[in-house]
């Protein structure tokens, strides 16, 4: 099961955080193996955050979980991919948009460890 966890500092309309989720679900069969039937996406706007010093740009912090291992290519490709995503729905800079992946060795699930 993974997850994507958006924070961003910028104001978003409703319609643009479902065109965020929706991308971000057709994106993660980027990573092999993983598909859009047992992802989790979160998109929160209005994040009070500064980077540089700076709050007034837009920018983006998200977070990729993945129950298991992928490849430093995959998570290339997977950062390009959310990096476009955030430039073309809120006008984030690839500049200011972090990616941080993190391979997870348990997973709860339902009552149970997957």
């Amino acid at each position: 099961m993974p997850s994507i966890n958006v924070k961003t500092n910028a104001k978003l309309p409703k319609d643009k955080k479902e065109i965020i989720k929706r991308r971000l679900f057709d994106c993660i069969s980027i990573i092999p193996g993983k598909s859009d039937n047992s992802l989790m996406v979160a998109v929160e706007d209005g994040v009070d955050m500064a980077f540089h010093r700076d709050a007034a740009s837009r920018m983006a912090m998200v977070e990729v979980n993945l129950f298991g291992e992928s490849t430093k290519d995959a998570y290339q490709r997977l950062t390009g991919a959310i990096c476009m995503i955030l430039s073309d729905e809120a006008g984030i800079l690839s500049k200011n948009c972090f990616v941080k992946f993190e391979e997870v060795k348990y997973w709860g699930h339902n009552g149970f460890m997957i």
